[in-house]
């Protein structure tokens, strides 16, 4: 049975890191030193041995072993603990790892005593080896993070970070899942259940905690992290409690990424886009409860002008193709005047209708929306009005899919006119390459991702989309396709010949639903004239092209 990649064994490290509270890297260094004792599960283990109510099967696959050895490290740490040895006497603070003599204590092996059921027994490895081993992951992750050597400013910058939380919850649910983790962590639990019951002071089967309303937290939550500063001791556990808790709450991928993100900034400040969603759904809206009044009209006006950059209203309303002075005239022809409000309100509501999709997240453009929520809803001051959108955010959060609070569905914008000739720059993702074609330029591309070079590339494409609809009308079965256009970088990559016709543009790998590549192989064969294949290894799969002689093979 194959072993795990390292990919696979270091997302196992990560999980158990994260639960434990440990540093990830001692995880790999146990793999390392020990490579033993062979698994079940084709892998080989952390030095990890049956103790006290664990048996043997209970330890047998290699996720079990870095579970019971992210156990055991924590075990080591609180025996110790309780034998006075301090956060300093464990953790390294400038360069941020566990030091010398904690991986010493941890090299010489242990044995739990009999009342912890949680952690096993470890195998006692080579101090040098097991250290080496610790430094060359720790350094592996530096490296992917690009991490200073010097971590001396994180515990100081992660107080500050903690300090200042309590200003700016808002009671989001990621907020509260990030405080929540900072408990489980800091008070060495496992799950978040248990995390909420001890916050709570209840039973972890007590009933209540099924139909907890989540603001019943908020209190506890915030009584926790105020008291932290003058309980941190600088314990390993400690600071993965608090870098978990940043990493949540900065809704960040990694943590190297978190602790590169406290380098610069401590501030635990939401960071603006957050209302994003809240203001599309404000503006999806905006159609339905638009009734052409005046203030409307003028909230709408003052969002377009912003939103292109336009000095003044005039300059707006005349991009929007309409005479400012009608509207503005003491004595305005009447007809003239319904005719330019008419023709006004259309061009706003064509103008609202596009931004969804055509929101790039730009600041001018998110003030834009600011500023027309503010004066749509008549509210007094910015501040303000990004409060109410953080409140729709809320209630976005726990709306239900059928609520009024939930956001309304996304709408594509009309597609342009199809051209009379495609060529690399006019390329729609979402239209059929072939006049009402299946196939279209999203399936070609990888999505938009491997964009024709030339016109060559592709008129090769649509070759190939014109033969490939003949040959699904006569499957009569769509085409699911896996490749298509692959420049000669990306075709090297996935272990394409050197002459592969996906490289032209005028290949496709594809699978029906239900049928084998064999049956798709046999249909096709009498008629189709270019490259047809099928492949041994994955049965499924087809492959056509749009070569100019018959070609046939089975890889």
């Amino acid at each position: 049975m194959a072993g795990l990649s390292a990919d696979q064994r270091n997302y196992h490290y990560l999980s158990e890191a994260e639960r434990t509270g440990i540093h990830k890297p001692i995880l790999a260094a146990l793999y390392a030193a020990h490579h033993r004792p062979t698994l079940n599960d084709g892998e080989v283990g952390l030095g990890i041995a049956p103790a006290n109510r664990i048996p043997l099967d209970q330890v047998n696959t290699f996720p079990e072993q870095a579970q019971f050895a992210a156990n055991t490290i924590r075990s080591i740490t609180d025996k110790l603990t309780a034998q006075g040895w301090k956060g300093n006497d464990f953790w390294d603070e400038d360069q941020g790892r566990y030091t010398d003599r904690f991986v010493q204590m941890i090299a010489k092996g242990y044995t739990p005593p009999a009342s912890d059921l949680a952690a096993a027994r470890l195998e006692p490895s080579d101090f040098q080896k097991l250290l080496k081993a610790y430094l060359d992951d720790l350094t592996l992750d530096y490296k992917a993070d690009g991490l200073p050597q010097n971590l001396s400013f994180l515990d100081s910058s992660l107080l500050r970070f903690i300090e200042r939380t309590p200003r700016y919850y808002i009671g989001l649910s990621y907020q509260r899942d990030a405080l929540l983790e900072a408990v489980r962590i800091w008070r060495k639990l496992n799950t978040r259940r248990a995390a909420i019951a001890s916050l709570l002071r209840v039973s972890e089967t007590d009933p209540s905690l099924v139909k907890l309303d989540d603001d019943t937290l908020d209190k506890p939550l915030m009584q926790f992290i105020q008291q932290i500063s003058p309980f941190y001791a600088g314990y390993p556990h400690q600071r993965e409690a608090l870098l978990r808790f940043v990493q949540l709450w900065r809704q960040l991928d990694s943590r190297g990424e978190t602790i590169g993100s406290l380098e610069e900034d401590t501030s635990p400040e939401t960071n603006i886009r957050i209302i994003d969603p809240a203001l599309i759904m404000f503006v999806q809206r905006v159609p339905q409860s638009f009734q052409g009044k005046g203030d409307q009209r003028n909230a709408l006006t003052e969002a377009f002008r912003l939103w292109r950059g336009l000095d003044s209203r005039t300059t707006a309303l005349k991009e929007l193709g309409v005479d400012a002075q009608i509207l503005t005239a003491s004595n305005p022809n009447r007809s003239a005047l319904i005719n330019a409000a008419t023709q006004l309100d259309r061009a706003l509501l064509d103008f609202v209708k596009r931004t969804p999709a055509n929101f790039n997240e730009t600041e001018f453009e998110r003030e834009a929306l600011i500023r027309l929520v503010q004066l749509w809803r008549s509210i007094d001051g910015r501040e303000k009005t990004v409060q109410s959108l953080l409140d729709d955010v809320r209630r976005m959060e726990r709306a239900r899919r059928d609520s009024p609070d939930a956001p309304p569905k996304p709408e594509p914008l009309p597609l342009p006119p199809r051209p009379a000739r495609w060529t690399p720059n006019n390329l729609q993702m979402h239209t059929s390459i072939i006049l009402n074609g299946n196939f279209t330029w999203a399936e070609a591309t990888h999505g938009g991702s491997r964009i024709p070079p030339n016109q060559e590339t592709v008129d090769a494409i649509v070759r190939i989309a014109e033969l490939a609809q003949q040959a699904r009308d006569r499957i009569g079965r769509p085409f699911r396709v896996t490749s298509w256009y692959r420049p000669s970088d990306i075709n090297r990559q996935v272990g394409g010949v050197s002459l592969s016709r996906h490289i032209v543009g005028d290949a496709i790998d594809f699978y029906c639903d239900g049928l084998s590549g064999d049956q798709i192989y046999r249909a096709l064969d009498p008629w189709w004239t270019g490259g047809l294949g099928r492949y041994t290894k994955y049965p499924e799969l087809c492959h056509i092209d749009a070569r100019g002689y018959r070609a046939r093979w089975t890889h």
